[in-house]
């Protein structure tokens, strides 16, 4: 039957979704380039780029295979869609199942036909099957159910190595003055070039924006950095901006690489001795559980959940998030920077920096929501809503988290070199010299010692404020904190 195919910017991949029985001579390609996409926000533009110039190379692809198609710019993805319908004498529409509410709700209205979305591991009813067993949404129950359906780092019923993770193994902090191996570089062609000078960007060579560049990456890491992963995964470094992270989640939250591909080699190096358990399980862990449970609770939660806001912070987006001169926080100085630089840096600065000062600063979900999805390359809806909402800033009351991750600066002083010439002190909760992480740590639980004294993971925290002779002091110097990070000076 000949039909229009509907291929979102997160939909790259031949052998999956709606492509995955798809006919040349058939079937006719449809990529909606929306101005909403594009100018409804104040995206990133390394982001824009990634995501533009991917598709636009991925349509290349097809064309290349015999397909007809049309890629068109419109002011919303529906527009699009009636303008190529019109032109192809209102053939049905086909695409596989959306990855946000809103898009679902828009395609569906419009008449759109969904197939299941293969994209993930873990098909949407089998989470719910999962979920609606459990008392609470352990991740770690998850991953294991996941680790025994699809028979990952097992034997027979028991977890390789003889324990379920190793996270004990993999808290390293950075070693002095560490480059490690270079991450690749990518090359510019045309379609790169046109896509780059109609958003006015000049590109980073960071991220690929073809499947053969994405490959590459894979290739890289699993030859190159697969080893030490592991042990270093939450260390943080002003010497190596990614250590050695994969850099992969964009080209898998594209499905430029499907996640099974990446799990195939990463079991494939593993089998072959190249890799110990502590680092094959740490990166495992972050596909098949994380990745996945992320996505899953997203769908299981439902739109509302993005509302969240059970600790009531009212705080405006602080204006460091976007400005690294705004703060003298060499952490976040040098995190913001980063971002500003390439649209990224791993899960410990977006949760234990950045995640954790919108937290203890009490900004506002929403606010700190909208950023995030504004700035990060990988950063789709069904990524950032529970990370944020759920994981970040403890919005949603404990469903997913059964403590929020609040912190000083004890714990960044420890694993990583940010606080080496800073003129804070982590150790320091008092005074002009204070880490204002370490200050507002407190206060935050200061703040909300009622709701957190009852958590079997927070009492003792809570506790320890009875011990502090100095909280009078430090509930001042934490108001000219919050006062001093609002104005861009401390």
């Amino acid at each position: 039957m000949k039909q229009i195919i509907y291929i979102p910017f997160d939909h790259l991949h031949r052998k999956f979704g709606a492509l995955k029985d798809a006919d040349p001579k058939n079937d006719v390609i449809a990529f909606v380039e929306s101005a909403r996409m594009t100018t409804g926000r104040e995206w990133h533009k390394e982001r824009l780029f990634f995501l533009i110039s991917s598709a636009r190379h991925f349509a290349a692809s097809l064309e290349d295979e015999g397909f007809t198609v049309e890629y068109i710019k419109a002011p919303t993805t529906v527009d699009g869609l009636k303008t190529i319908q019109k032109k192809h004498k209102d053939l049905p529409i086909t695409c596989a199942e959306p990855s946000s509410f809103k898009q679902y709700d828009q395609l569906k209205a419009f008449g759109v036909t969904f197939v299941p979305n293969d994209f993930f591991l873990t098909p949407r009813e089998l989470f719910t099957q999962w979920a609606d067993t459990q008392k609470s949404y352990l991740m770690e129950n998850f991953y294991r159910k996941q680790r025994t359906r699809l028979d990952i780092l097992m034997e027979g019923k028991e977890p390789v190595g003889g324990s379920w993770n190793f996270d004990k193994e993999n808290r390293l902090p950075p070693p002095k003055k560490y480059e490690g191996p270079k991450h690749l570089e990518h090359k510019r062609d045309e379609i790169d070039a046109e896509v780059a000078k109609e958003l006015g960007h000049t590109v980073t060579t960071t991220w690929a924006t073809t499947r053969k560049g994405a490959l590459a990456q894979m290739k890289n890491f699993f030859d190159n950095h697969f080893g030490e992963f592991g042990p270093l995964e939450d260390a943080m470094t002003t010497d190596n901006w990614a250590l050695h992270h994969s850099l992969l989640s964009p080209y898998i939250n594209n499905n430029l690489i499907h996640p099974s591909e990446v799990i195939h080699a990463a079991m494939k190096a593993f089998n072959t001795g190249k890799v110990p358990i502590e680092s094959a399980e740490g990166f495992i862990r972050q596909v098949i559980g994380w990745r996945e449970y992320v996505n899953g609770m997203y769908w299981f939660l439902g739109p509302d959940y993005r509302d969240n806001n059970q600790l009531k912070a009212t705080r405006k987006l602080l204006p460091l998030f976007t400005d690294p001169n705004a703060t003298q926080m060499n952490c976040i100085k040098q995190t913001v920077a980063d971002i500003n630089n390439r649209a990224w840096v791993h899960h410990i600065p977006r949760l234990m920096l950045l995640s954790n000062l919108a937290l203890i600063t009490g900004t506002n979900p929403q606010a700190f929501l909208d950023w995030m999805r504004e700035v990060f390359i990988d950063a789709s809806e069904w990524v950032m809503v529970p990370n944020v909402i759920g994981m970040g800033v403890h919005a949603d009351g404990g469903q997913m988290m059964t403590k929020p991750y609040a912190a000083g600066g004890a714990y960044i002083s420890r694993m990583s070199n940010y606080c080496k010439g800073c003129q804070y002190n982590p150790k320091l909760r008092t005074g002009e010299t204070a880490c204002p992480f370490t200050t507002l740590y407190w206060d935050f639980l200061d703040r909300h010692k009622d709701t957190f004294a009852k958590n079997h993971r927070m009492s003792q925290q809570v506790f320890g404020l009875n011990r502090l002779s100095d909280l009078p002091e430090l509930r001042e110097r934490a108001q000219e904190v919050l006062k001093g990070l609002e104005k861009g000076k401390i």
